[in-house]
């Protein structure tokens, strides 16, 4: 068991470097706000299609499926919270509201890894040949996230130390969620496993639609955002197509 536990973070470790490759991008390159506006609606496609095309319809699997749809209105209210506990604690400390977003978008982008590495140990301990699969989709999906966080962090004035340890930290919530679905709900009741996917597609779709599109449209915007929003979209559709194929 502790071999197949390793061959799963291994796993994981894979989208955790893609999303820390977009990261580093956004630190070589001078990114202005259009740029910033173009991958945040990218991102945002890319988030949309996973929880469209991967956690929801496996989640609705299950034999009462009021279960899920009821655990991802939680998801989206649990969101709501995260938010508000985060503007206390900025406000606390003293900060301004600027700061609050790129806070909440490094948050958001820690949710949506935790969800990939649920998937990613769900889907291993289910035929470990998928959960290969989904680990390879994903990177591609996340270098946008990795590099509209970083740009946003740097946008803000964050400090380049404290921005590229913040775009290390990104692979903890993908290997927690990757440990939590191969060993936590491992022996858990089908219910209760999907219940967790459906739960964060809640908290995904919060974030994008509170966080992510607002933020994209705080500055100067491109009329090619809702391009790169549908073309994250059709980016991550045709990973799970084909790469499921």
């Amino acid at each position: 068991m502790l071999s197949d536990f390793l061959v799963v973070l291994g796993l994981a470790a894979l989208p955790a470097a893609g999303n820390f490759f977009g990261g580093v991008l956004a630190e070589m390159f001078r990114v202005s706000e259009r740029a910033l506006s173009l991958s945040l609606h990218l991102a945002a496609g890319i988030v949309l299609a996973v929880v469209g095309l991967e956690l929801m319809p496996e989640a609705l699997k299950a034999s009462q499926p009021w279960v899920p749809l009821l655990a991802f209105v939680v998801g989206g209210a649990l969101f709501i919270g995260l938010d508000r506990a985060i503007g206390y604690v900025q406000a606390r400390m003293g900060r301004d509201e600027q700061q609050k977003g790129p806070m909440t978008i490094f948050a958001g982008v820690s949710i949506d890894l935790f969800s990939d590495g649920v998937m990613i140990g769900t889907a291993s301990v289910l035929n470990p040949a998928l959960g290969l699969l989904l680990a390879l989709g994903q990177v591609p999906a996340d270098v946008p996230e990795g590099f509209a966080a970083v740009a946003t962090l740097r946008n803000a004035g964050i400090r380049r130390r404290r921005r590229i340890l913040m775009a290390a930290s990104f692979a903890v919530p993908i290997l927690l969620g990757a440990a939590l679905g191969f060993l936590a709900l491992r022996q858990a009741p089908e219910i209760v496993t999907l219940s967790v996917l459906a739960l964060t597609g809640g908290a995904l779709v919060a974030v994008v639609v509170e966080e992510m599109i607002g933020e994209a449209h705080e500055g100067e915007t491109s009329r090619f955002g809702p391009v790169f929003l549908t073309a994250g979209f059709a980016i991550f559709g045709a990973i799970s197509v084909y790469g499921g194929a």
